[in-house]
């Protein structure tokens, strides 16, 4: 089964809201994409300046959506407790943004929450063999990290094929430069999640948008055959 997951860019938590408010009939889950301005040079919220808010203000979403998070931030283990307590049901840090990685993991797990592990394009899929077997999602960036609306790196296919080559039960999502005509490669070479932003987001019918990439010719065909 082929997920789309809308992902959120937001400056502030009304931005946030909004866009939620944009996508909500027509999905079951976003993601939140959270940027500190240090491991990436953007600023999301809720690092964005002026100042700091606590991501315990999720808990104030009135949504059915499920949420999930993905932290483009610098040494995640300093704010995980902060996110465990948001009432988000995934967390995605980096590879590249820890050395604390199996902490971080054990945290989120023995929280009861998904633990996903994002490597950026030029990080080696092999790093991720000694983590798979406690992650619930690996997700592979295929563009770099931290802004919005890059063209796809062709490159960061084969990786997506290789891994799912060695863990053909992984669930594998791909982040960057997705869109109506990207997505069929995408998922041939083997990614399960698909996470979206601006071809979303920058649609003049966002429904449209999303009932198109969930029912794309290749990915109809895909799911059925699962």
């Amino acid at each position: 089964m082929i997920e789309v997951i809308p992902a959120i860019i937001a400056q502030n938590f009304q931005e946030l809201e909004e866009k939620i408010r944009k996508v909500e009939s027509y999905v079951d889950g976003v993601q939140l994409d959270i940027m500190d301005g240090k491991f990436v040079d953007n600023y999301t919220w809720p690092y964005a300046k002026p100042g700091k808010n606590n991501p315990a203000e999720l808990r104030n979403l009135k949504t059915k959506l499920n949420l999930e998070v993905h932290l483009m931030v610098e040494k995640p283990e300093e704010a995980i407790e902060d996110w465990i307590n948001s009432g988000v049901k995934k967390v995605i840090f980096h590879f590249e943004s820890s050395r604390k990685i199996r902490e971080i993991i054990r945290k989120l797990r023995s929280a009861g929450i998904m633990a996903g592990l994002a490597i950026n394009p030029e990080t080696p899929i092999e790093i991720l063999d000694e983590y798979v077997s406690d992650l619930d999602e690996v997700l592979i960036m295929t563009v770099e990290p931290g802004k919005s609306g890059q063209g796809l790196l062709p490159e960061t296919l084969a990786k997506i094929q290789k891994l799912r080559q060695s863990y053909p039960n992984l669930k594998i999502g791909a982040d960057g430069g997705v869109n109506l005509n990207t997505a069929p490669e995408i998922v041939r070479a083997g990614a399960n999640i698909l996470t979206v932003g601006s071809a979303i987001f920058n649609s003049n019918d966002i429904g449209r948008t999303i009932k198109e990439l969930k029912h794309h010719k290749y990915l109809k065909i895909k799911e059925k055959n699962e």
